[in-house]
């Protein structure tokens, strides 16, 4: 095998072990945004026009679940660091923001995007 195939034998297998952490690192994410309810959630989020984030009533209306089914659903979504929650004193107001690990996403289809330009 002469180096520059050897090389690439490397590369490849850097960016498989690369692309193996990105799945392990989104799973969390997966889960979370895999369910219906929560992507009518996550999509209820990105369209409000409130910089402030919105409360578990607002998110109810607009999604006509019950409170018990958003807050549950907003739990995991937090869980999955998808969401964010602003407390002010005792209200709570739910946003996404660029920080959450939806972001892990685009990294991990870029990584994929990356190798199968380069190898397929």
């Amino acid at each position: 095998m002469n180096e520059t195939k050897a090389v690439r034998i490397i590369n490849k297998q850097q960016q498989v072990e690369v692309i193996k952490e990105d799945f392990k690192y989104c799973q969390k994410v997966f889960l979370a945004i895999g369910n219906e309810t929560r992507q009518s959630i996550i999509t209820v989020l990105m369209e409000t026009t409130c910089s402030k984030g919105l409360r578990v009533g607002e998110i109810t209306e607009k999604t006509h679940l019950s409170r018990p089914a958003v807050s549950h659903h907003l739990k995991i979504l937090r869980d999955a660091e998808i969401i964010m929650v602003r407390e002010e004193g005792s209200k709570n107001y739910y946003f996404i923001d660029v920080r959450t690990k939806l972001g892990t996403l685009k990294i991990l289809i870029n990584h994929i995007d990356e190798f199968i330009e380069q190898y397929y």
